[in-house]
């Protein structure tokens, strides 16, 4: 937890203001400024996201803005159009118009007198995907950005898709949009015609979890918004931040070895979360090396960040495959450029009898997973909470084929991309392929290292995906995850395939037989030698500003089960939280506002039939206080058959107990390859 300290200069809040744009729409902003910023211009920062300053993000927002603007930056946190209280409708992440109402605020700060025309954007997330996009747009104002948890491919790594293959997130994302954006506007704000506004709201939402199943290969609604359609048109500084445990950390390799600007990365141990906030920890000083990065390219002091490593990663370190954490064992590294000259190479083959440095005589080898295979996967996207890690890997070793080296005679690090090349058939022209980097202990406990899982009909392109045909003979090259870990001697790597991955991902339509070729695979590592700079504390200890004041009405919780029916050998998982991410009922002193989101994920799968599968997500929402009660309540179940999907959803918004509004949708949504 992030110390809470007294900044250097005193900060004035102003909790709502609007900002009109140039067609007319007020988007709604609170902003952070500086003692003497109204006698003294100073630089900006902006951060520009739908999740509500009044009563969503004030609690992450009031210690991180104010420390910004109490070392001198005036900040302005802006909703974007058709969230909070801002108007007009939001029909979709990225699209042009948000991109361009941006452009507008920037210039908007630019032109105000407590901005000296130095503007720089950051956020994370929602926030840290669209700096970007805004960057590449260069905006005269826009000098640098700081991006936390974000994505360079909003196709090949986002919480709609994975390899190809539709994420179950996808829809617990999108119930959570429909929840959020069925929220009015604080009447408090925005004035009489409040009502008016959360109507219109409702009966113009789309259906947030089926916007993104009817792209299922990536085409130009994946291409725009993401940055790696065209690197140099990004031409301002860029530092960039992530953590092992989210889900967006392959980006921040990816974009230090192709931006041209001066740019860093970072990326520790920890889940979506700032790292000031980093857990599993260490945290680190983020906001202290945030206003070192301001003050370089907004202020243009000399102060040495240009000359920083390229990367600094958390080198893991095994620890007991425990789904809780919050430390993770290990030690900072550091390299001065991306990709680094010191990281070779390394080849292990797949043989019959396990991996090695040599590769054997062919062989092949059945593979037919349950569809279960995966329960011990734990969360897409780590965000912090209970139970989220992955578990043991033996449990889901139990129906995937499992390649071991013997155990290291020595220490072996690797920092980047694994990346396994293989062999295969299948006997059905759709499959799926988990494969899984695992540091096994001498007592036998397997560590999740990295994964990946492919569409094998997208093996060649996510654009243009092929059937397989029945028995021909395939090469896949797969790029697991970005990782950073050293495997201790006495320990073995693993290479776990399955051919399902279940409940991170949908089945394809049939189960299928693949046959792992070996001899003829291998996996290759990105061996890093130790450099005798490695340890250390390059990061201060964290602080933050005081936080903004909160009363704990009622207790949160996270909880997760799997049940097996042993007559029908169905699987049931069930996660539950009291708070999204099981912070419980909270009050906003200041507003004297009461938040609480409850979500429910019931998700079903049969291990030999995959048009068994089902998922049910139940979610509500309360915001409260004297006088004003809202209640939105969400329902959305997801499942197909052989060539459709079918999701459907249901939505009731109430006013005191008094149903306001409700929403249906029914949506049947053609299989292409998937």
């Amino acid at each position: 937890m992030a110390a809470a300290i007294e900044t250097p200069l005193k900060v004035e809040i102003t909790e709502h203001l609007w900002i009109t744009l140039k067609d007319g729409c007020r988007l709604a902003a609170r902003l952070w400024l500086p003692e003497g910023a109204r006698e003294k211009p100073a630089p900006a920062i902006l951060e520009y996201i739908p999740y509500r300053k009044r009563d969503g993000t004030r609690a992450r927002d009031e210690p991180m803005h104010g420390y910004f603007a109490g070392h001198g930056y005036a900040v302005l946190r802006v909703d974007m159009r058709g969230s909070g209280e801002s108007d007009g409708l939001l029909w979709d992440e990225y699209l042009k118009q948000e991109q361009d109402d941006a452009l507008d605020v920037i210039a908007w700060m630019a032109a105000q007198p407590w901005c000296d025309g130095h503007v720089g954007m950051m956020g994370k997330s929602w926030g840290g995907f669209n700096c970007l996009q805004v960057a590449a747009l260069r905006p005269p104002a826009l000098k640098a950005v700081l991006s936390v948890c974000s994505t360079d491919d909003r196709y090949l790594d986002d919480i709609h898709y994975m390899g190809g293959c539709l994420l179950n997130d996808n829809l617990w994302w999108g119930t959570i949009m429909l929840v959020y954006q069925a929220r009015p506007a604080d009447r408090e704000l925005f004035g009489g015609g409040w009502r008016d506004n959360w109507r219109k709201r409702l009966e113009q939402m789309p259906f947030w979890p089926a916007l993104a199943m009817v792209h299922q290969r990536r085409d130009d609604y994946w291409r725009h918004g993401s940055i790696c359609e065209d690197w140099n048109a990004i031409q301002v500084p860029v530092s960039l931040v992530g953590g092992w445990v989210d889900s967006y950390t392959n980006t921040v390799p990816r974009m230090l070895e192709h931006l041209k600007v001066p740019r860093k990365g970072i990326i520790g141990p920890w889940a979506h979360v700032y790292p000031h906030d980093g857990t599993p920890g260490p945290a680190i000083g983020f906001l202290q090396d945030a206003i070192a990065w301001w003050d370089r390219w907004l202020n243009g002091i000399e102060n040495g960040v240009d000359e920083e490593p390229m990367l600094r990663a958390w080198m893991q370190d095994y620890t007991a495959p425990e789904t809780t954490r919050s430390h993770h064992p290990g030690r900072w590294v550091a390299e001065p450029s991306w990709p680094s000259p010191d990281i070779q190479s390394c080849y292990l083959h797949l043989n019959k009898d396990g991996l090695a440095p040599v590769s054997g005589a062919e062989d092949v080898l059945a593979l037919r997973s349950p569809h279960h295979v995966g329960l011990q996967g734990g969360e897409w996207m780590g965000a912090g909470c209970v139970g989220e890690l992955p578990g043991d890997q033996r449990i889901d070793d139990f129906g995937s084929l499992t390649f071991d080296t013997a155990p290291l005679k020595e220490a072996m690090q690797i920092l980047g991309a694994p990346r396994l090349e293989l062999e295969f058939t299948s006997d059905k022209p759709v499959a799926q392929l988990c494969a899984r980097l695992c540091d096994v202990a001498p007592d036998g406990e397997a560590l999740r290292v990295s994964f990946q899982v492919i569409n094998l009909t997208h093996r060649d392109s996510h654009a243009e995906p092929t059937p397989l045909e029945p028995g021909k003979r395939y090469k896949l090259k797969l790029v697991l995850n970005a990782c950073a870990h050293r495997f201790a001697a006495g320990h073995r790597l693993r290479i776990s395939l399955s051919s399902a991955y279940w409940p991170l991902i949908w089945p394809a339509p049939e189960r299928a037989t693949l046959g792992i070729i070996t001899g003829a695979s291998r996996l290759m590592l990105p061996h890093r030698k130790p450099q005798v700079a490695d340890g250390g504390e390059p990061f201060l200890k964290p602080e933050a500003a005081r936080a903004t004041p909160t009363t704990q009405v009622s207790a949160g919780s996270v909880t997760r089960s799997v049940t097996f029916d042993i007559t029908s050998g169905a699987v049931t998982t069930v996660t539950d939280t009291v708070g999204v991410f099981g912070e419980g009922r909270q009050r906003f002193d200041e507003i004297g506002t009461e938040v609480l989101h409850h979500i429910r994920r019931e998700l079903r799968i049969a291990p030999d039939d995959p048009l068994r599968a089902s998922f049910t997500c139940r979610q509500t929402y309360v915001q409260s206080r004297p006088g004003w009660d809202i209640r939105i309540e969400v329902v959305t179940m997801l499942h197909a058959d052989r060539d459709h999907f079918y999701i459907n959803g249901e939505l009731d918004a109430f006013e005191d107990d008094i149903r306001f509004a409700s929403r249906e949708w029914r949506e049947k949504i053609k299989r292409d390859l998937i």
